[in-house]
């Protein structure tokens, strides 16, 4: 046979058939570095890291998302973390909105000095928004109005701002995958969307694939942690005995969102809890 014709056959082969892998090289890997989002690391960071350290740290670790929580005491320098931010390229993904209605008022004057540094300094990012539990203690379809006013609001606040806004899921009524598509597709607003957590879900585990395919189209984020029936809320990836599962149905899903990678734990250096998690995240992409 020519040499020519068998080299042009082996491309064709290859053309149809993929790279020998069997992976697509055009697929990213959502699991790689660039695609993680640190997660949980300002209130939880034992080291109490400056806007300017923590920018330095994520930097210095390849991560280049980060989601901003918070305690009130944070935000007197949250605009410096902004700045510190951008100057490291470090993209702010999301701030966490906890709402928390002071009387006839829904948005708390914690809520306002958010808007209102997002909007002095021109950040346009995502709101994470959740609520506390007895903010939805009506019947099913009371909570559902309650919620579709809410957020109704909340999203008129967020696009004065040029921000979006994404349901977050902290447990109760509020924090049900079920219940945020409902409260999603009653509003109908393409700038609403969902955050799954894992260490808010266990009690979803055994459901999660009805679930997580339930929640695909609208979903913005997926923040991962170890998972073990019964175990404890925050466990290092790769140390619990279901997360692998989990992560299986999410890259089968077809879902190529942005993974948040998360502290959340107390007394420790939170360079320490993302390197342990980051190093469990390996060991599961070598299983999956």
């Amino acid at each position: 046979m020519n040499k020519t014709i068998s080299i042009l056959m082996v491309v064709m082969i290859i053309s149809f058939t993929g790279c020998p892998t069997g992976k697509n090289p055009a697929d990213p890997d959502i699991f790689n570095r660039d695609n993680l989002v640190a997660w949980c690391i300002v209130p939880f960071d034992a080291m109490n890291r400056t806007p300017e350290e923590r920018a330095i740290m994520l930097k210095d670790m390849q991560i280049s998302q980060f989601a901003y929580d918070y305690r009130d005491s944070h935000l007197a320098s949250f605009k410096e973390e902004i700045h510190a931010l951008k100057n490291h390229r470090i993209s702010l993904r999301a701030v966490w909105l906890w709402v928390e209605p002071e009387g006839e008022r829904l948005l708390n004057r914690t809520n306002e000095t958010v808007l209102e540094v997002l909007q002095k300094t021109g950040t346009r990012t995502e709101l994470w928004v959740s609520f506390p539990g007895w903010v939805f203690r009506g019947s099913d379809e009371e909570n559902l109005q309650k919620a579709v006013k809410a957020l109704t609001e909340i999203i008129v606040r967020a696009e004065e701002t040029g921000c979006t806004v994404a349901l977050y899921n902290h447990g109760d009524w509020f924090g049900e995958p079920e219940n945020q598509v409902r409260i999603i597709e009653a509003i109908g607003s393409e700038k609403l969307r969902m955050v799954y957590n894992f260490h808010h879900g266990h009690h979803h585990m055994d459901q999660f694939e009805a679930l997580f395919n339930l929640m695909v189209p609208y979903l913005s984020a997926v923040n991962i942690n170890g998972m073990s029936a019964g175990g404890p809320k925050i466990i290092t990836l790769g140390e619990g005995n279901r997360e692998l599962e989990m992560l299986k149905i999410i890259k089968a899903s077809g879902y190529r969102g942005p993974i948040g990678i998360i502290g959340h734990t107390d007394g420790e250096d939170i360079r320490n809890v993302l390197e342990r998690n980051l190093k469990g995240l390996e060991r599961l992409k070598r299983m999956l």
